[in-house]
């Protein structure tokens, strides 16, 4: 890869309506929205990565304007020998932009959407898939588990039809007041298989004091883990208030951004699931360091992704390349974003996923069956 350089970057950004809104504890979406992002080298060899927009979702198009406007052009002409250097170069120089604007977190997705793909570019110029690409070396299947249930019925029905795909974890949203949460994860509960696992997601829906009284009464449901039972930024006395009446592992990390809140976390013992998005800051760059000084500290490492078929399959490879007891979030929600990009390439089987086969990601994205949902396209080149 000598002497290549980034000659040409893309953002696509994909909206389209959905029948059945999701809801979280924070708002509801009613439509699902994907900013793809496409680089090529001067030699002509290509990557694809994706931005994090899942919500609020009216933010797409903006962080495709940041990532062509303000990104990219700290990035364009320069050598993708080493990406994780140029992603470090790129994120000290959005620091005070950050700071200026109070736009950290749309500036960070857009820098991880690029860093991820400049990784699927040099994982296929090096001939190597992704995950062995970024030090993984083990190709057997990745566990999953179905994320972002809502509350409610659904939930029960959603558990049943997951499970007829293959599925044998679940997660379900929580936050919507004590009678409609247990309401919604008792049914769930009672009728799990041998050998399933359910998991409790509360959007940091609860301040200390729900929080504190909300988690004991989980306890009857047996949760794998407690999920960002209170605000990411809440102190950490907070947290391990929390964490004293909790009758499993707290889990966070979504909405952290930066190696030192990532390192103080895992230092903290207070959670035993770490969960970065890539897409959503650091991309591979950011996000691996922290996957493996988690695992070293004796954590489980579980990416956080909820949003376009890109997206999920560098999640796919970052997972496979760390591995540990961790378990691939994918979302059970119907999204043509994700099934129009991934087809056949993600087939769920016993609780597990294949790695797709071939160099870098393994897919080579038709983005043409999606354009009559494309709101924006811009191009910038060297």
């Amino acid at each position: 890869m000598s002497g290549a350089t980034l000659a040409r970057v893309e953002a696509h950004v994909f909206r389209t309506p959905i029948a059945e809104p999701v809801r979280t504890s924070f708002g509801t979406m009613t439509e699902r929205a994907a900013v793809f992002v496409r680089v090529e080298d001067s030699d002509g060899a290509r990557g694809w990565g994706e931005i994090w927009c899942n919500f609020p979702n009216a933010a797409a198009e903006h962080r495709a304007l940041l990532f062509a406007d303000i990104v990219a052009p700290r990035a364009l002409g320069k050598s993708l020998d080493d990406p994780v250097n140029l992603w470090s170069e790129i994120d000290r120089a959005l620091h005070v932009l950050r700071v200026q604007s109070g736009d950290a977190g749309a500036l960070s997705a857009a820098a991880a959407g690029l860093d991820l793909a400049i990784h699927d570019l040099r994982a296929r110029k090096r001939g190597l898939p992704l995950w062995r690409a970024l030090g993984g070396t083990d190709d057997g299947p990745v566990p999953v588990y179905a994320s972002g249930l809502n509350p409610g019925r659904a939930a029960y029905d959603t558990v049943g039809r997951m499970r007829a795909s293959g599925y044998h974890a679940f997660k379900v949203k929580v936050g919507f007041g004590e009678e409609t949460d247990l309401g919604s994860l008792r049914p769930v509960a009672q009728e799990l298989r041998a050998g399933e696992r359910l998991m409790v997601d509360a959007n940091q829906g609860w301040d200390l004091r729900t929080a504190c009284a909300m988690v004991p009464k989980l306890a009857e449901f047996g949760p794998g883990w407690i999920e960002e039972p209170l605000m990411a930024d809440r102190p950490l006395a907070e947290w391990t208030q929390v964490a004293a009446v909790a009758p499993t592992r707290l889990a966070a990390g979504e909405n952290l951004r930066g190696a030192g809140p990532f390192q103080e976390a895992i230092d903290s013992g207070l959670f035993g699931v770490i969960q970065p998005d890539a897409a959503k800051w650091g991309g591979h760059s950011g996000c691996l360091p922290v996957a493996r000084a988690a695992l070293a500290a004796g954590r489980t490492f579980c990416p956080h992704f909820l949003g376009g078929g890109i997206g999920l399959i560098h999640s796919l490879h970052l997972l496979a390349a760390v591995r540990g007891p961790g378990l691939l979030e994918v979302d059970a929600n119907p999204n043509p974003l994700r099934e129009g990009i991934l087809h056949d390439v993600f087939s769920v089987r016993d609780g597990s996923v294949s790695l797709p086969g071939g160099q870098g990601l393994g897919l080579e994205p038709d983005i043409k069956p999606l354009l009559t949902l494309r709101s924006l396209h811009i191009e910038r080149h060297a």
